[in-house]
């Protein structure tokens, strides 16, 4: 029988070196799941390299410009790892390049001048003798890993080929496959700690402050963080139907909804007035940043949008903008001016200090893409932890739309308990 306190067998395996990216968006405990996963490869007798700065160093390897120790990638020594588990930021840096962009059907895989890039990457990392990639990473990185495997399985018949298995990251929480998403509870907890401040900020002086957090297609951060924070009223793109709704018409082959803004706005006074009833002549309401995506196009000529079709949500400044139509809303329901201002939260919680809980799901994670590949031999999996920290293994296949290559946003569902528990703990306002 084993012993309970022996360290995890060593199983056989045929890898020598593998690699680790981090891809996007920083998020709290980082450096939890990329130090994790390389003392689990190293104590098996497996060099780790940390790939600088995502995609990008690989994208630019050439006979010009071969990889080079300390700017392309660094060695992940025990040396290097130690006391990083809690460390603040991105050891090994993150961007948002992305070799897959030019594709999007698996047919594109057949065309040489669309694979170019993952061609590049893919050498790049034989260059350096990788046997397996590990990514970390949101949606698109996600996308991205899929897309690298897909790409290897094309190549002729003897080429050497890289597991692939993607660590999921985003502070939004809206990924299919995961309960929660490493550094989601830290940022809400930073969030929410900023939402008291104000409150008190707000109580001093007889005024609101609409608080715009990010999270551009789902609101569990804007919802997490106004519980935590007790703001008087969180709103999100889950909440822009039935009266809320200005139109739906089809874009791009989807259904885009745009909100009723007045709808809205006489929402938040309607909030603002039930407090006064209960003596309280300050608050936060908090709204989700992906409520920009949701106004009419009249609200949005002129705002620029990315190769993505998404409108720069920073040139919006939803909170100020909504805080100038709630003021005048008030004053033209009471006769009485109210002091409404906007501010953003958000990217201050990316690079945080992590929480214990989240310290301990990334380093879960992170182990998880040891035991993916040497303990499972899986390839082409995203390692996901639920309950009490159990280890699953989801197919990319089961994640991302094997016909268009995209994935699917996990919202709040409306009506989960979830959702209740803000409605339950917010302002009652009598519809």
């Amino acid at each position: 029988m084993t012993n309970s306190l022996s360290h995890p067998p060593k199983p056989e395996h045929n890898f020598k070196r593998v690699a680790i990216l981090f891809s996007g968006g920083p998020a709290p405990a980082a450096n939890a799941v990329i130090s994790t996963a390389a003392v689990s490869f190293l104590r098996a007798g497996i060099e780790v390299l940390g790939i600088k700065n995502g995609y990008s160093n690989l994208m630019e390897f050439g006979p010009d410009r071969p990889m080079e120790e300390d700017r392309d990638y660094m060695i992940l020594s025990h040396k290097a790892l130690s006391r990083s588990r809690a460390k603040q930021g991105i050891m090994i840096g993150t961007a948002r390049a992305n070799p897959g962009k030019a594709i999007s059907h698996p047919d594109h895989l057949k065309d040489k001048e669309r694979c170019k890039a993952f061609q590049t990457t893919y050498d790049a990392l034989c260059s350096l003798g990788v046997d397996a990639l590990i990514s970390i990473g949101g949606d698109d990185t996600l996308k991205t890993a899929n897309k690298f495997k897909m790409f290897q399985d094309t190549l002729p018949e003897g080429s050497k080929k890289m597991p692939v298995v993607h660590l999921p990251k985003t502070i939004d929480n809206d990924y299919n496959g995961i309960d929660f998403t490493f550094g989601f509870f830290t940022a809400v907890d930073f969030l929410s700690t900023e939402i008291r401040t104000l409150l008190y900020d707000g109580e001093a002086s007889k005024a609101y402050f609409l608080c715009e957090a990010m999270g551009r297609s789902a609101g569990w951060l804007a919802y997490g963080a106004a519980i935590a924070g007790e703001a008087s009223l969180v709103i999100s793109v889950e909440d822009i139907m039935g009266d809320f709704v200005e139109k739906e018409w089809e874009e791009g082959g989807k259904t885009r909804k745009t909100m009723n803004v007045p709808k809205v706005v006489d929402r938040i006074v309607k909030t603002m007035l039930a407090r006064e009833a209960e003596g309280k002549e300050f608050g936060v309401i908090v709204l989700a940043e992906g409520l920009a995506e949701m106004l009419p196009e009249s609200y949005l000529e002129g705002v620029a949008r990315d190769d993505h079709g998404h409108i720069a949500i920073t040139d919006i400044q939803l909170g100020r903008t909504f805080s100038k139509w709630v003021a005048k809303a008030y004053e033209e329901k009471t006769g009485r001016s109210r002091k409404v201002t906007g501010v953003q939260i958000g990217y201050e919680a990316r690079c945080t200090k992590p929480l214990a809980y989240d310290v301990i799901l990334g380093s879960q994670l992170g182990v998880g893409a040891y035991r993916a590949l040497v303990e499972k031999k899986l390839n082409g999996v995203m390692v996901s932890a639920s309950g009490q920290f159990e280890l699953h293994y989801v197919d990319f296949a089961d994640l991302v739309n094997q016909e268009n290559l995209v994935t699917v946003v996990r919202h709040i569902e409306p009506g989960c308990d979830f959702q209740k528990l803000a409605r339950f703990l917010e302002t009652y306002v009598n519809d």
